[in-house]
C-alpha cells in the first residue's frame, strides 16, 4: 500500500475545515462591526462598501461573496444588532407582571439601546425599506429574531396563530414607532405609549 493510497486517520481532514469555518466567521464579524461603526459615525450614505473592505481588512470581491449589496450589509448588520440584543435579554429577563408588560419593557430597552445609535438606526430601517426579493432571506432573518425577542418575554414557547397574529401587530408597530422617531414625527412619549398599546394585545 503507497502513503497515497493509505486512509487518513478519523478527524484529519476536519481540522482544516474547522480553522476554515472559524477564518470565515471571524471574517464576517469584522465585516459586520465595520458596517456598524461607519453606520454610526455617517448614517445609510456612509456605510460604502469600498470603506466597509478597507476597515474590515478584507477584499473587495471578498465582501461581495458576502453581501451582494449594501442592503444585504445593513440588514445582516440589524440581524447581528438584534442577537447581541437577545443575548443581553436572556441575561436579564424583563419583569412585569403580565405577557404585555415584558414584552413592552423589552422593546422600550431594544429602543433606548437604538436611540444611542441614531445613524445607525437609520441606516438598518433605511436597508429594511429598501430590501427587495434578493434579500428576502435576511429580512425574513430579522423578523425571526424579532418574533424570538418578544416570544421570549412574553415566556411562549409554542404560541398559538392568535398568539402570532397580535406579535406581528406588536413587530409592525414597534418598527413604525422607531421610524417615527428617526424622522422627527414621534416624541419618546408617544413611542411608548403606541408600543404599550399595542402589547396589551398580548394578555
Amino acid at each position: 500500500m503507497t502513503a497515497d493510497s493509505r486512509t487518513a486517520p478519523p478527524g484529519a481532514a476536519a481540522a482544516p475545515a474547522a480553522a476554515r469555518t472559524e477564518r470565515q466567521a471571524a471574517r464576517r464579524r469584522r465585516i459586520l462591526q465595520a458596517s456598524a461603526g461607519l453606520a454610526a459615525r455617517g448614517g445609510f450614505d456612509a456605510v460604502q462598501m469600498r470603506e466597509v473592505a478597507e476597515e474590515a481588512g478584507v477584499a473587495l470581491g471578498t465582501l461581495y461573496r458576502y453581501f451582494p449589496s449594501k442592503v444585504h450589509l445593513l440588514v445582516a448588520t440589524m440581524q447581528d444588532q438584534l442577537d447581541a440584543l437577545h443575548a443581553t435579554l436572556r441575561k436579564r429577563p424583563p419583569g412585569g407582571a403580565g405577557p404585555g408588560e415584558r414584552v413592552s419593557r423589552t422593546l422600550m430597552r431594544a429602543f433606548r439601546a437604538l436611540q444611542r445609535e441614531p445613524r445607525l438606526a437609520e441606516a438598518m430601517l433605511r436597508a429594511l425599506t429598501f430590501a427587495d426579493r434578493s434579500a428576502s432571506t435576511e429580512v425574513d432573518t430579522v423578523s425571526r429574531r424579532t418574533t424570538a425577542i418578544i416570544l421570549d418575554a412574553m415566556r411562549v414557547e409554542q404560541p398559538t396563530g392568535e398568539q402570532l397574529a397580535a406579535v406581528r401587530v406588536v413587530e409592525h408597530t414597534w418598527y413604525a414607532a422607531l421610524v417615527a422617531w428617526l424622522s422627527g414625527r414621534a416624541s419618546l412619549a408617544q413611542v411608548r405609549a403606541d408600543i404599550e398599546t399595542a402589547c396589551r394585545l398580548l394578555d
